[in-house]
């Protein structure tokens, strides 16, 4: 459900791409993240650093776009989302005793210190990699395959790299279970 509320705006912004044009879409995909934000604040008295961060971006590429009449500027905003991200988990592993993915899911999942960190590294390339395939495919397709693969090429890519680590992580896992369970007599 959390996974459907994040990407919202991004959903609304496809769907007024298709029935109207880029900049109408760029005006939908502004309020639908200040909507997302408000949303969050009013229901939980907070608002997660990832919606704020992407709520600064899309008010400033959105509005450069809007402003300029370029969408060249809006279709940064991806690339730039995932290098912050990259440079916030590069930096975890400098500052703080723990990177950045197991501050993130320890409460969840218990794995071993080494695994942790190449876990964060893996996160770490994998940011870095939709940026630069986001404006791999910004600057060689039609807007349209963007705004396509800004939904469905993204989603993807992410949907198989969480698929690819429930793989690797299926047998720390596994591990860390049969040493916590008590064997049966």
């Amino acid at each position: 459900m959390k996974f459907l509320s994040d990407l919202f705006p991004v959903i609304l912004f496809f769907i007024a791409y298709k029935m109207y044009d880029f900049y109408v879409a760029t005006v939908v995909i502004i309020v639908a993240t200040l909507a997302q934000v408000g949303y969050n604040w009013i229901r939980h008295h907070k608002v997660e650093k990832m919606h704020l961060v992407t709520l600064l971006l899309v008010l400033l590429f959105g509005g450069l776009t809007l402003y300029l009449q370029d969408p060249l500027f809006l279709k940064w905003k991806p690339t730039v989302v995932n290098w912050l991200f990259a440079i916030a988990f590069v930096g975890s592993h400098f500052i703080g005793n723990r990177p950045l993915v197991e501050r993130m899911m320890s409460k969840s999942v218990t794995l071993p210190a080494p695994v942790w960190s190449r876990l964060n590294v893996a996160w770490s390339l994998f940011f870095i990699t939709m940026g630069a395939v986001n404006l791999y495919v910004a600057f060689n397709f039609s807007e349209a395959a963007w705004v396509n693969f800004k939904l469905f090429g993204m989603m993807g890519m992410t949907f198989l790299f969480i698929i690819l680590q429930a793989f690797y992580l299926a047998k720390y896992i596994s591990e860390t279970e049969q040493k916590t369970t008590p064997e049966e007599s």
